[in-house]
């Protein structure tokens, strides 16, 4: 008979993401890993595969846990309201004391080697889904009349991903929330989004 765990499963995956959230992808070593999620080799072996395969696991936790305020956000019953909520929401998922700054997903891209292709190619792949939403959203306005009728649903869906990868980026490079939030109020200051006008959602 097999003998059974001698740890816990979401508790070791939960101390994964903590470290491929702070140190990428192929910065993460087993030794950073199985001294983080308290197992040893074999054992992450047998409960999770290899590392590739850990790493997409807590690739999923990630987005179920941290990024679960992006579909609520795009519900939102009007596009201001949908940006607004979408990127107070990244500024709150990129800072905070309680995980590593910045996004798992572009920290895990940053660095990879040909020997991590494939991870590359499926952080790519999901950031694309992501931008792929966020056009849905933004034609779905137009077609509503929340949008201009001239705008590039297209254009903006790519300057609002390089706005959130951008924010990513500084927050893992020192940048607190305060500092996420007046560039979250510049964008929101654009004529697409409602301009000025409009008051910014309140934050605690």
């Amino acid at each position: 008979m097999a003998r059974p765990r001698e740890f816990d499963v979401d508790t070791a995956l939960s101390a994964a993401l903590n470290v491929f959230w702070k140190q990428g992808f192929e910065g993460a070593s087993l030794t950073d890993l199985t001294k983080a999620m308290g197992v040893t080799r074999p054992s992450l072996y047998a409960a999770f595969g290899n590392k590739e395969a850990l790493f997409r696991k807590a690739l999923d936790r990630y987005c179920e846990v941290s990024m679960g305020f992006v579909g609520p956000a795009l519900a939102q019953p009007t596009l201001r309201g949908a940006i607004e909520h979408l990127l107070y929401g990244y500024a709150d998922a990129f800072t905070g004391d309680v995980h590593p700054p910045g996004c798992l997903a572009t920290n895990g891209a940053l660095a990879c080697s040909e020997a991590a292709e494939p991870v590359r190619l499926e952080l790519v792949a999901r950031r694309e889904a992501d931008e792929l939403a966020l056009r849905a959203r933004l034609m779905q306005a137009r077609t509503d009349g929340d949008l201009p009728r001239n705008a590039d649903a297209n254009a903006l869906a790519s300057y609002l991903m390089a706005i959130i990868q951008g924010m990513s980026v500084q927050a893992a490079s020192g940048a607190g929330r305060e500092a996420l939030y007046r560039i979250v109020k510049t964008t929101l200051q654009t004529d697409a989004f409602g301009g000025a006008h409009v008051e910014a959602v309140a934050r605690g």
